[in-house]
């Protein structure tokens, strides 16, 4: 079993300070085998939420495994916008855009969706390189290899989300995804959790993954308090758990968790 712990829209710059040392100590606790962050690392992509950002994961002690949001890259800058829009991002936190982690159990692959220009609601998108690089990337593990994507644009939305909102070339991108047995898909942007599966979606005949979305981790909350995902894969089960920021308590408690396993119309909560 592996165990990953998955923060999204951590946007230092509008962060509770008060938050930051119970979550690293929470993390510290679950002690993950990988701490997976799908993206809007900064607020406003300066210089100082950057630092705050790197300082913040170089407390966690475990593998890591980063991809950019449309927060990283500069609003107001529009030169640095234009000629170079993930170069604070490269610098402070990682200069690979799209990594690749691996081990014995599982594979994730990381998919860039910010773009320089502004598209409505932040909206992302994926080009045909970067979907067959990731394509490559998870057909080259072994069989029995439980197979992640980690994108900050969602492939999947809760109902009352507009499409507006969907990574750009989604179509495009799952056709080439399913067809080398993309597991688990993991994303942000919305600040709202939701769990799901592409069968309801795409309908590729064979296939349905698991897609899970993260809240944020800011104080910009769209009616959710701020919370992160611990997600247990052990196939054919995928656990999710959500810890959420206990104001009383001053730390993240378990608020809830689900049971997944694939069947014949996609993956169903698995009864207790």
């Amino acid at each position: 079993m592996r165990t990953v712990v998955h923060l999204s829209d951590l946007h230092f710059g509008r962060v509770d300070p008060r938050i930051v040392p119970p979550l690293v100590d929470v993390i510290g606790t679950i002690a993950p085998n990988l701490v997976a962050v799908s993206g809007d690392l900064t607020q406003r992509a300066r210089r100082s939420q950057f630092l705050q950002a790197r300082a913040f994961l170089r407390q966690l002690p475990f593998p890591q495994i980063v991809v950019p949001g449309n927060h990283d890259v500069p609003l107001f800058n529009i030169a640095a916008r234009l000629l170079s829009p993930l170069a604070g991002y490269r610098h402070f936190i990682a200069r690979d855009l799209e990594p690749v982690f691996q081990d014995e159990e599982i594979i994730v692959v990381g998919l860039n969706s910010a773009r320089r220009a502004i598209l409505p609601g932040g909206a992302g998108r994926l080009n045909e390189g970067q979907v067959e690089r990731a394509a490559a990337s998870l057909k080259s593990a072994g069989p029995g290899v439980v197979r992640v994507v980690l994108t900050h644009h969602p492939f999947d939305l809760p109902g009352d989300q507009g499409e507006r909102h969907l990574i750009g070339r989604s179509q495009m991108a799952m056709a080439q995804l399913a067809t080398v047995g993309a597991d688990l898909f993991l994303a942000g942007h919305l600040h709202v959790s939701h769990v799901g599966h592409t069968a309801e979606r795409y309908k590729i005949a064979g296939h349905s993954a698991l897609v899970v979305q993260a809240g944020t981790m800011s104080t910009r909350g769209r009616g959710e308090p701020t919370s992160f995902n611990v997600v247990h894969l052990a196939r054919p089960e995928i656990t999710v758990e959500r810890l959420t920021w206990d104001e009383g308590r001053q730390t993240f408690l378990s608020s809830w968790s689900e049971q997944f396993r694939p069947g014949p119309e996609g993956w169903a909560v698995v009864a207790r």
